[in-house]
This record gives C-alpha cells, structure tokens and sequence, in this order.
C-alpha cells in the first residue's frame, strides 16, 4: 500500500484525491493546507487521517511514502526540494516550477535523489488523447503538414477556479494553465519546437494575465506550429487541438472528443470504446515499486516550461 500525503487542497488537489480514494494500493495518510479548517474537514472525511497546516511537517510525516504537489506554481519549488532532500516520491502538479530557472534546479534534484518524480500530466492518461496518439502512429493523418492549438475561455478565471493566483500574470493565465498540458502533448508526439515568435494581449491592469495570445513556432523538421486563444469573449469555453496531415485530420476538442476525417471528407466522432488508456495512479505505483511505469518526469516538465516561457516572455 502506497502510503500518500496530499499538499494542497483546492479545485485541484480535490479531483485527484478522490481518485486517490477509489484506489486500491494506496492510501492517504496526510493532509495539508494553509486553511486549517478545510484540512480539518478533509482529515475528518477520509477517516484515520493526520492533517497540517506547515507542509514540513507532513513532509516530515513518516507515515508519509508519497507527497503530492498541488498548491500555486509559486510554491513548487520550495516545498518540492524540501521533500526530495527527504527523500519522498513526489507527484507534482503543472506547470512544474514558476521560473525556468526553478524548473531545471528541481529536474536535476530530482535525478539525484534516487526518488519516483512524476508529474500530473492527464491528458497522457485519458481516451481520447490515447486514441489519437495510436491514429498518429498508424499514419491515419499521413505526413504531417501543421499542428494547431486554439484556446477560447469566455471567463478567465473559469467559475470554478476563483482564486488570485489563477487570473494574474505571475503564475497564472489560460497559456500556463490550459496551455502546459498541449505543449506537453506537442514534444511528446512531435518532438521540439523552434523559432518561437509570441505576441500577447494584456488588459490594462498590470498584474493581470493575458487576454490573448498569438504565437508561431516550427518542429524540427519545419512543420508549422499555431498557438492561439482569447479571454474575456463570447460564446463557449472552447479548447481544440488539431494535426494536419497529407491524408487527414484529427482533433481533440475540450479535452474528451476525439474527431478524425481522411482528406475530402468531414470530421466525424471517433469511438474510444476499445481505448484502454495507462492510468496515473497504476503508474505511479507501478514506479515506487520498481517496475517500469508511464510517469512523466520532471525533465518533461522541464521542457514544456521552456517552451512556455517563450511563449510568455
């Protein structure tokens, strides 16, 4: 039984924890958060739980095998390093640091800490995401002729994610939170991205993130790259992420929808019913247990901030 402490309790940490939960070979065996009455209340829902308010102290805890990450980009780093210096596995969550210079000082502490270090990429972990990484690899597009990734949110930050972090232009915005998980898939299938030109549309207040984004890049090989999204808008949040191909087209529309159509033909629904994709926490598990696992580790993270950064500079 893997044996987790959980740092962070909002929007985030709660989705994850409650599949923690559900969860056969692992356990929580901490909580923390810096309201000591939502850690209060957590610990008193999970049953035989210890809860914190000093994330030390959980990473102190030795009933504590596993730490997972889930506060503000801001705090990555410190409360990261503290538990690799501890020598606790950790699974954090995007994007990995809130500085390039964070992110590389973590990936490299990692590598010599002798730990699991993984990072919550979920998308790697879903339907529709699969499928379109085997349709790829069968050639269904043919060759590759331009990647596109298009970001609309009528409401930034969305209802459910209401906090300050999420809507300032430090550690947050649609290109960090939204963005990270595309970038990710992009140099996972398609390799690294070049020449990088960015334009960005800010609201007048100074400590707001951006409105808007506009961004050229190319692979290796040449193939264009188009980033582009817009806040504060009408209609419905929409996120679409499409390749381009010499044969045909495939799309992943709001995370979940897989469409696909050869050339000349329209874009219909594909079905994932026969996908079985790798689950997170099977992984994991799989990882601290000394097996071979599909985690993605924080030199991934590494290398999706290094793209981010560019793209937000």
């Amino acid at each position: 039984m893997l044996k987790i402490g959980i740092i962070g309790l909002g929007a985030i940490g709660q989705r994850l924890l409650s599949q923690f939960e559900e969860h056969r070979a692992v356990s929580i065996t901490a909580v923390c958060d810096v309201s000591e009455v939502l850690a209060k209340q957590t610990a008193e829902r999970l049953g035989d739980v210890q809860f914190y308010t000093d994330y030390q102290h959980l990473i102190a805890d030795g009933n504590v095998e596993l730490v997972y990450v889930a506060v503000p980009p801001k705090f990555h780093h410190a409360i990261v390093m503290h538990a690799l210096q501890a020598k606790k596995h950790v699974l954090c969550e995007k994007p990995l640091a809130n500085s390039l210079e964070e992110a590389e000082e973590m990936a490299r502490a990692a590598k010599e800490a002798g730990i699991v270090y993984a990072m919550n990429f979920p998308l790697n972990y879903g339907q529709a995401a699969t499928k379109f990484a085997e349709l790829l690899g069968e050639g269904y597009i043919g060759k590759l002729r331009r990647v596109q990734l298009t970001m609309n949110f009528p409401q930034w930050p969305r209802a459910w994610q209401q906090n300050d972090w999420v809507g300032e232009r430090e550690q947050g915005g649609f290109v960090l939170e939204v963005g990270v998980h595309y970038i990710q898939q992009i140099l996972k299938l398609f390799g690294e991205m070049n020449n990088i030109h960015s334009k960005l549309e800010f609201p007048d207040n100074p400590i707001s993130c951006e409105t808007g984004i506009l961004a050229t890049a190319e692979l290796v090989d040449g193939t264009p790259v188009l980033i582009e999204g817009l806040s504060r808008i009408s209609g419905k949040e929409s996120i679409g992420f499409i390749a381009y191909g010499s044969k045909g087209v495939l799309s992943i529309e709001n995370w979940g929808l897989l469409r696909g159509g050869k050339t000349g033909e329209e874009l219909e629904v594909l079905s994932l019913e026969e996908t079985v994709p790798s689950r997170l926490i099977d992984e994991l598990v799989k990882a601290v247990n000394g097996e071979k696992a599909e985690i993605y580790d924080f030199e991934v993270g590494y290398q999706a901030q290094k793209i981010l950064e560019c793209l937000r500079a």
